[in-house]
């Protein structure tokens, strides 16, 4: 699954902050992350467990301790990780969202986006729907946009309303 991830992640981290400085390609790296990771083994793996997005975060904190601005950039990657968490719908799979937690056995479960077969098509479908709507909400379009958003991961301001 691609367009789900890019496209929720995406939008969910524009309804929450609103923040046009904020790195929308890092929101996106991370929610796609935890497949990148587990997806070669086709099973849900640690990669899945909210621990593996606390610690992200954490390190996160602690090696930009001081650098304000690179803590904020980063930060971001967490956020999407946390967001694949939730479109993934891994929180029903008790033994791998909880991890360790929960027990150190991870079970034999499929990764979601596997396992739910072709009910991923309308959620493809969706956000790909999400990442038009962007697309041209954020006049993505424009080449110096585009160039800006590929280069910072900002959005223009002058469209924040």
């Amino acid at each position: 699954m691609l367009f789900w991830f890019v496209g929720m992640s995406f939008l969910a981290s524009w309804l929450v902050f609103r923040d046009p400085a904020l790195d929308h390609r890092l929101i996106v790296l991370g929610a796609l992350l935890p497949d990148v990771v587990d997806g070669p083994t086709g099973r849900a793996g640690v990669a899945h467990s909210l621990l593996a997005s606390a610690v992200v975060l954490g390190a996160i904190v602690l090696a930009t301790r001081g650098r304000r601005r690179l803590r904020r950039s980063l930060v971001a990657l967490a956020i999407g990780m946390f967001l694949h968490l939730v479109f993934d719908g891994i929180w029903t799979n008790r033994e791998v969202f909880l991890w360790p937690f929960a027990g150190t056995d991870l079970g034999d479960a499929d990764l979601p986006s596997v396992a739910r077969g072709l009910a991923n098509v309308p959620l493809e479908l969706a956000g790909l729907a999400v990442v038009v709507w962007a697309w041209r909400r954020f006049r993505l379009g424009e080449p110096e946009r585009r160039r800006t958003f590929l280069r910072t991961g900002h959005l223009g301001r002058d469209l924040v309303r």
